[in-house]
């Protein structure tokens, strides 16, 4: 390092940074840097009056109660019992709620449902030009305006779902409607399996009670035919009483007319006149086909969703954002402003 003398003059600094300098360039370039700045904000606020504008309203839902499934939980819970009954099903299987809210959120997520939605409303209809590649474009971004978002345990997240219109009326009025159009689906499509397997449930119990009638007329059958011929040996053998001590339950088929013409003429007159005997499971199942062949009495319009937070008219528009634009490009304003007044400056 060299020292510098005592009264030697100071070495000559290039490149030196003159900030007193620069500050009164910008001081004097003041009405640029503002008049930019200004300019540019009146763009953007002319922009925002001009572009589209995006409103969006959310909705949070959670299973329903047993009171909103109305007579489809209790014709559901129904087959459930008849199920866990012939163990045909296992006892810990979901609610019913648990399954109708499934089905609601499978229709409220699914792309079909957001496309059929749009396709019968208003809003779609009055946007539509003729064109059909241009309503195709329109009617994709629409279905694209609606985001289902499932729910998280771990995030103590439940289902949500948000919809994307010009207006606050119409992102309300929308979004209550595609929540009741997807419940609606969902109600149809549990309304179609409980029709369908209210049907296999029926042809399933008439084919057990037919089955029960089978055996018991065997039985009986086979009784008849077992008395008549002990009858004729006891009438071939004029045995008039009987000639056993052995109770009458007791006698194996082939020793029966040992009882003797009298007993087993009663027996047999007995017999004829009851028919055949039915345990009381047969009774239950006739009992059970008698309700499956009234058939199910099906409600279109049950809830399958309840809300936790109802869907409202937003209050801040989320694009575009005006004191946003104006404020970013205000500040782009200013910079160019900034430059052209370094860029007029004179040279001292």
């Amino acid at each position: 390092m060299k020292q510098q003398l005592p009264g030697a003059q100071p070495a000559a600094v290039d490149n030196e940074l003159d900030i007193r300098g620069l500050f009164r360039t910008l001081w004097a370039g003041k009405f640029w840097i503002a008049g930019v700045a200004v300019l540019f904000a009146l763009i953007a606020l002319v922009y925002t009056f001009l572009a589209k504008q995006e409103w969006s309203s959310t909705a949070i839902t959670d299973r329903p109660t047993v009171n909103m499934l109305g007579g489809y939980y209790s014709q559901q819970q129904f087959l459930r019992n008849l199920d866990v009954k012939a163990e045909l099903a296992p006892i810990d299987q979901p609610s019913v709620m648990d399954e109708a809210y499934k089905e609601f959120i499978m229709q409220l997520s699914a792309w079909d449902t957001r496309r059929d939605f749009w396709s019968q409303t208003d809003y779609y209809k009055q946007r539509k030009v003729g064109n059909n590649k241009a309503d195709a474009a329109l009617l994709d971004e629409l279905i694209d305006n609606i985001q289902f978002t499932p729910g998280d345990v771990t995030r103590s997240m439940n289902d949500n779902v948000r919809l994307i219109a010009e207006t606050a009326p119409d992102a309300n009025n929308l979004l209550r409607q595609y929540v009741a159009f997807a419940s609606e689906r969902a109600a149809n499509h549990l309304n179609d399996e409980l029709k369908g397997a209210w049907a296999a449930r029926t042809i399933q119990m008439k084919a057990q009670v037919k089955r029960q009638e089978a055996v018991a007329k065997a039985i009986y059958d086979r009784k008849v035919h077992s008395i008549q011929q002990g009858l004729k040996i006891a009438e071939q053998q004029n045995i008039s009483r009987s000639a056993t001590d052995t109770p009458a339950e007791e006698l194996p088929d082939s020793e029966l007319f040992m009882l003797g013409r009298p007993l087993l003429q009663a027996r047999l007159e007995n017999l004829q006149a009851v028919g055949p005997s039915f345990d009381i499971d047969y009774d239950q199942n006739r009992a059970m086909l008698s309700t499956l062949n009234v058939g199910p009495t099906l409600d279109p319009r049950f809830q399958t969703y309840r809300y936790l937070r109802t869907p409202e008219e937003p209050v801040k528009r989320d694009s575009p954002r005006r004191a946003f634009l104006m404020i970013m490009w205000g500040t782009v304003g200013a910079l160019i402003g900034a430059g052209v007044a370094l860029t007029r400056r004179r040279p001292a």
